[in-house]
């Protein structure tokens, strides 16, 4: 289960890559914009302003997450991302942290993008630190019996910049694919288990009682401090590792 309220709470981080993702959608008219995976609707606006003719499509697989985006007057709706299909005027597609959550999303690209009309553009971005201290911390818990958890994110959950490049060129569509890792100043006590937990502890959480819980974020959040140590003015500095690409129907 999602919560809106713990994943919002880094909002201002969590929402530059998708600004900076946009920002590579070449400028043109658009029918329809998507927002596949549309979370909160945090960023359905970011669509809406920039193509305000358009038609917005915005869906999310959670019910949680589309009652808080219907809250900001998103009309959004709870569709799994597996079962989505491109419609013949669907001309902007954001797929913002998403595809990570999907095993199989590579083959869902090579099912989606033929599909797109001519014009098109395809835009998304995945988490790129799974092999970073906060993960194999992550999984150096869970495999403990008392913490088992299953659905957490893998190492080989994305691809690189250049597999999906070659991905996206394999299919015939030009492709922009690059990697950006912020350095996100976090403030707070324990602000990277706090981070974590609105994302990829979710599986944890879910599978842990109360009792269970406090006791794992008690023993992660030491491992994280020691990765992530406090600065003497309250930051801690969080590498924040991303990868990008956005796919062009020629």
């Amino acid at each position: 289960m999602w919560d809106p309220a713990k994943y919002l709470s880094f909002r201002a981080h969590r929402d530059r890559p998708a600004h900076d993702l946009l920002a590579r959608v070449p400028e043109r008219s658009a029918r329809r914009v998507v927002d596949l995976g549309c979370g909160a609707g945090n960023l359905t606006s970011l669509l809406t302003a920039r193509w305000p003719d358009a038609a917005v499509e915005a869906t999310d697989s959670s019910p949680e997450m589309v009652e808080a985006a219907r809250a900001r007057g998103v009309d959004a709706q709870v569709e799994d991302v597996r079962d989505w299909k491109p419609s013949p005027d669907t001309d902007v597609v954001l797929c913002n942290a998403v595809l990570q959550w999907v095993p199989e999303h590579p083959e869902l690209l090579r099912s989606w993008l033929p599909e797109l009309p001519q014009g098109a553009s395809f835009a998304f971005q995945v988490p790129g630190n799974f092999d970073s201290p906060s993960y194999a911390a992550i999984r150096e818990l869970v495999a403990q019996p008392q913490w088992a958890a299953e659905g957490l994110l893998r190492a080989d959950s994305v691809l690189g910049p250049q597999g999906y490049a070659e991905l996206i060129a394999d299919l015939g569509l030009g492709v922009d694919a690059w990697e950006t890792t912020y350095a996100q100043r976090l403030e707070g006590p324990d602000p990277v288990l706090e981070w974590l937990s609105g994302t990829a502890l979710r599986p944890v959480r879910a599978s842990l009682d109360e009792q269970g819980w406090a006791e794992f974020r008690a023993e992660l959040g030491a491992r994280l401090r020691a990765a992530y140590p406090r600065r003497s003015d309250g930051t801690t500095w969080f590498p924040f590792r991303r990868v990008f690409a956005v796919a062009h129907r020629l």
